[in-house]
């Protein structure tokens, strides 16, 4: 009877390895699709942050040559 339980606790223990080696991996990918959006978000700001500092200075560039006439 004592071999049955052992082969049973054995097994039980053996799937949950399964299902955390499992979860592990799901976290992962989550992490690794997270990282990516974030790195997608920041290239984003970058471009704006580049847009509006050449409409800056563009408008610089306009007030100065409307200054000079």
């Amino acid at each position: 009877m004592k071999p049955i339980i052992a082969l049973l606790a054995a097994a039980a223990l053996a799937g949950c390895g399964v299902e955390t080696a499992s979860t592990a991996a799901t976290a992962a990918a989550l992490k690794k699709a997270e990282v990516e959006q974030g790195k997608k978000t920041m290239e984003q700001a970058q471009q704006k942050i580049g847009q509006a500092m050449e409409q800056a200075g563009q408008r610089a560039q306009q007030a100065g040559d409307a200054a000079e006439k």
